[in-house]
């Protein structure tokens, strides 16, 4: 027998069957929301992983093509590597449970969710992110929960709970909101231009709906939950702290990690942690927990000096960014590219520019989306923070932060319609301490302004650090945290947009959940500090989008056809498309609906490339004037090609006003000629005529 449990959720049933499948695990949720089906499970190790000073945690989010009614694509009909959209859901999932979990756990943790159906009016991510959290609190692994998760979209200017996919790719808000019973742990959002005041409603309607969720949660641990296990604690001796501080004063670390230069600091806890080994080389039990107790003495430094005498360690106001620089056109060639440097945070974005035919295509869950026209792909090199090793291509930091950097740009982005390019912009991390999304944030858009992008209005992008004492009020809130701020703080806080609202937002914390006026606060001052960024320092280095696209660019011409034409265009087996590809030196792209994009560097070929295909889609009328070239002789006339595909007929008796025996008298093959549509002969045939062309004055 298993149970299964329901609640409504904005106007759908959610249920969960425990101890129906999945029963070794240490918890197990079988989600359905409407028709979707997700199976969510937590299991841990018995023992802590030895050797690491982390939480070992791992989230996934399977997508199955079974689940809508898909084979895969490729040799292998096998699903592979996940998806960007898996990789940045598990991302999403992990971010507001981690912290939950105990400082000093160091067992393996896997959370898995299996997409096994999918009803389009119920996204599976949220389903997953609630079996997640179902089936960790229910569980006997240490977690300090419940975590409810609500997706918010808008759609006519009206908040939307747990909106169908179609409502959440083509709306104005996609946000994400977590939290415990208390307070929000996590918000995720992409938004077009959504004003502060609304964004926060918005998180605080989404807020209250989790606390219904949550009441369902604890039902199901008062009733079906297992008693949370023992574990070895990994946390460090009070007594090794208290030992440290007599090789180590507080007032000597202070001098250690107050420095505005990475290095020097680098440097400084070196020669700390190089004291206390030589100190305890003797003692078997510390020996080991040197590397955390130095990190955790230099965080409890860092934190005592920032919330008590608003000290930072580069001596920074707690409201002041770090020195700002901004720079286009330093890499000549390309399409596109601008560099933006904030303290030791260093950021160069290259565009590339491309036809519509390059888009990427993708094959996942969601039926609405198969192609993605703007890519923003992040690198973040070892040499970038002074390290070194090999690359083995993007992880899933690396895919997280582009992502987040691609969803601040693209409400500014030009329709297709408007500008019919694929766009890449690569972030390429120079130097990082701190906030290398928003940086690309920043450096992208100017890129894209630096290619002739006509994006709509500049974005930037910050984010803000917390430090909190022991009681709700006890807080300082930090404008633009650098790493270690980051590290040894609570919350790294990023929000994007333009002058008139929000376009992403993205919240880490390490704590168990804000309180509204922290939230409010950080906002608040994001805002101040994107339009300090926009006004003083990127519209400095470029004020708004070039009227062109550059020298090395390719340029796209487009021409609108009727879609009965199309045909015409492509001819059998594609020989006039090809044809015209032929001569011209163009690229041709046809979609559905007769629009043709042409692309190519060279204006004049362009523009007979288009030509052409106006020529090809066009039915000859009565006085319309062409250009051609005489492919063929007979003895009653010439054939005129005006166009691959395109041919007319010339009479003998109009090839000249005066009278002549024979074609070749006048023309030669290869001859170019112009000639006017006579209309129809006295056998219905369209006839043209070279001597009736009117004089040019």
């Amino acid at each position: 027998m298993y149970q299964s449990y329901s609640m409504e959720l904005a106007g759908r049933t959610l249920t969960v069957d425990i101890n129906r499948v999945g029963r070794q695990a240490n918890g197990c949720a079988f989600m359905h929301y409407g028709d979707t089906t997700v199976l969510s499970t937590a299991t841990a190790s018995e023992k802590p992983r030895d050797g690491i000073d982390f939480f070992p945690l791992s989230v996934e989010f399977e997508e199955k093509s079974y689940a809508v009614g898909k084979i895969p694509g490729g040799f292998n009909k096998r699903e592979g590597k996940a998806s960007e959209n898996a990789i940045l859901t598990s991302r999403v999932i992990d971010r507001p449970m981690r912290p939950l979990f105990p400082k000093d756990y160091r067992n393996d943790v896997t959370l898995n969710n299996l997409v096994m159906s999918v009803d389009p009016e119920c996204r599976p991510e949220i389903v997953a992110m609630l079996g997640s959290a179902i089936a960790t609190c229910i569980s006997d692994i240490p977690f300090d929960g419940p975590c409810a998760m609500t997706q918010v979209g808008m759609k006519d200017g009206e908040f939307v709970i747990n909106p169908s996919q179609e409502v959440w790719d083509n709306g104005d808000l996609q946000l994400t909101v977590a939290s415990t019973r208390e307070k929000v742990i996590m918000i995720e959002a992409g938004a077009n231009e959504i004003p502060e005041d609304k964004m926060i409603e918005a998180i605080y309607m989404a807020h209250d709906i989790n606390q219904t969720i949550n009441d369902f949660i604890m039902k199901l641990v008062n009733e079906v939950g297992k008693p949370k296990h023992e574990y070895t604690s990994c946390a460090v001796p009070e007594e090794m702290f208290a030992a440290m501080r007599e090789i180590v004063t507080p007032d000597e670390m202070e001098v250690a990690v107050f420095s505005d230069d990475k290095q020097t600091r680098e440097e400084n806890i070196r020669k700390v942690t190089e004291k206390m080994e030589e100190a305890f080389a003797d003692n078997e039990e510390w020996l080991p927990l040197v590397g955390e107790a130095v990190y955790q003495y230099q965080k409890k430094t860092v934190r005592k000096m920032i919330l008590k005498d608003h000290k930072r360690p580069d001596g920074r106001a707690i409201n002041q960014i770090r020195p700002l620089a901004s720079e286009v056109d330093i890499i000549p060639r390309v399409h596109g590219s601008a560099m933006f440097t904030r303290g030791q945070t260093q950021i160069c974005d290259v565009v590339t520019l491309a036809p519509l035919s390059e888009v990427q295509k993708i094959d996942g869950l969601d039926e609405n989306i198969t192609t993605k026209r703007y890519m923003h792909h992040y690198n973040f090199p070892s040499y970038s923070v002074g390290e070194t090793k090999p690359s083995r291509g993007p992880g899933r930091r690396e895919i997280g932060h582009g992502a987040l950097a691609e969803k601040a740009l693209v409400p500014v982005l030009p329709s297709e319609e408007e500008f019919p390019y694929a766009i890449r912009a690569v972030s390429e991390t120079f130097e990082s301490n701190g906030s290398t999304s928003m940086a690309s944030t920043c450096a992208s858009c100017m890129a894209l302004m630096a290619a002739g992008v006509p994006i709509k209005k500049m974005v930037a992008g910050i984010s803000c650090g917390l430090v909190t004492g022991e009681t709700d009020d006890d807080y300082i809130v930090l404008t633009d945290i650098q790493g270690l701020e980051d590290f040894f703080g609570d919350m790294d806080f990023k929000v994007t947009g333009t002058h008139d609202g929000i376009t992403a937002i993205q919240m880490d914390i390490k704590i168990h959940g804000l309180t509204r006026p922290i939230v409010e606060e950080a906002i608040r001052r994001t805002r101040e500090a994107r339009l300090y960024i926009m006004d003083e320092v990127m519209s400095k280095a470029i004020a708004e989008p070039r009227k062109e696209v550059g020298q090395y660019a390719p340029k796209i011409l487009q021409v609108q056809i009727d879609p009965a034409k199309i045909g015409d265009v492509v001819g059998q087996k594609g020989k006039t498309i090809n044809e015209i590809i032929d001569r011209t030196g163009v690229k041709i792209d046809i979609n559905d609906e007769g629009a043709v994009s042409i692309c190519g560097t060279d204006k004049a070929m362009l523009e007979k490339a288009a030509d052409m295909i106006r020529i090809i889609t066009t039915d000859f009328e009565e006085g319309q004037i062409f250009t051609g070239k005489v492919v063929s002789i007979k003895e009653f006339g010439a054939f005129i090609e005006f166009a691959p595909g395109k041919e007319g007929m010339v009479h003998i008796s109009k090839i000249a006003k005066e009278r002549i025996e024979h074609v070749e008298d006048v023309l030669t093959l290869g001859d170019t000629v112009t000639c006017i549509c006579m209309g129809k002969d006295r056998m219905g045939r369209i006839s043209f005529s070279i001597k009736d062309v009117p004089a040019q004055n």
